[in-house]
């Protein structure tokens, strides 16, 4: 059963609550934005703009998890604090860190920062300390082997026990190293190191991680897994990512990182109706007996 979370400034009540993650990459080579909000005052205006339109929670990444050039701990480091701080001070919006070194971390928690979002799972031997150290909250993300280095093709005899198994290892050694249980958080990683089939299976298959009793993150956003499902480029795949939202909600998800902040917020509030979680914003329709439209 799902409890109640206190993360940053913000309660979540994960047992009928959908928290909206936005996006905000300070690279020149991101997935889907290209670098648009590279620039320090391009960053944080998208930042505190996802605020303004709904967004629960801002996740800052300085290196994307894909190939490319190798980007020091230094220039990891400039690249996000900086935001970090500027959010901060500018809004109550829950902020994690997108990074799988534990020296980045532990600056950008210092910085301000709530939660880090781990790609590689504690893939660094000292970052469960530092999260202990720090209390904060953690994204423990499936993907196999490091990042930003060429992989081969993608393979599992069955991609869904591989991630379960991969949970129960990541939660453990977060635990021995002093993390508390109520503050971590799995991602079952769509796309990381995973073909389409790969991940429109554990799509199929998530609510069977609902049974570590933590809270799901899905990072499911204009993925390839998408494009390939529809044959649709990068800049048409909302509609695509949507869907495969609000399917991850269906199956157990409750934190959704997506890059559209306004369409997310209306499919998940959409959705909290749906499920009795929230109530309509105004009830006009056929309430009255000259009502009949």
């Amino acid at each position: 059963m799902l409890s109640k979370h206190a993360i940053g400034k913000r309660t979540f009540d994960f047992s009928r609550q959908i928290a909206i993650m936005a996006v905000i990459n300070r690279t020149p080579d991101s997935f889907f934005d290209q670098g648009s909000t590279f620039a320090l005052d391009r960053a944080v205006e998208a930042s505190i703009k996802a605020a303004r339109q709904g967004a629960d929670w801002v996740d800052i990444g300085g290196v994307p998890f894909g190939r490319g050039p190798h980007v020091s701990v230094t220039e990891e480091v400039d690249r996000v604090v900086p935001v970090v701080q500027a959010i901060s001070e500018a809004t109550d919006i829950v902020i994690s860190v997108d990074t799988n070194r534990a020296a980045v971390a532990a600056e950008a928690l210092r910085a301000g920062a709530h939660v880090i979002n781990d790609t590689s799972g504690l893939g660094d031997p000292e970052m469960a300390g530092v999260l202990a150290r720090s209390g904060a909250h953690v994204v423990l993300t499936h993907s196999v082997g490091p990042p930003r280095v060429e992989k081969p093709a993608a393979h599992f005899e069955d991609v869904v026990r591989s991630i379960y198994d991969f949970f129960q290892d990541r939660i453990a050694r977060a635990e021995a190293a002093g993390v508390t249980r109520n503050h971590i958080i799995l991602d079952p990683g769509h796309d990381l190191d995973k073909n389409t089939l790969h991940t429109l299976e554990l799509t199929r298959r998530l609510e069977e991680f609902t049974d570590f009793g933590l809270p799901l993150l899905v990072a499911v956003s204009n993925k390839d897994f998408i494009g390939e499902a529809l044959d649709r480029e990068k800049q048409d795949r909302l509609i695509g990512s949507i869907t495969a939202m609000v399917a991850c909600i269906d199956r157990g998800a409750r934190i959704v990182r997506m890059h559209d902040v306004p369409a997310t917020r209306d499919a998940v509030v959409m959705m909290e109706a749906i499920l009795g979680w929230r109530p309509p914003v105004r009830l006009v329709h056929n309430t009255h007996p000259t009502h009949n439209v």
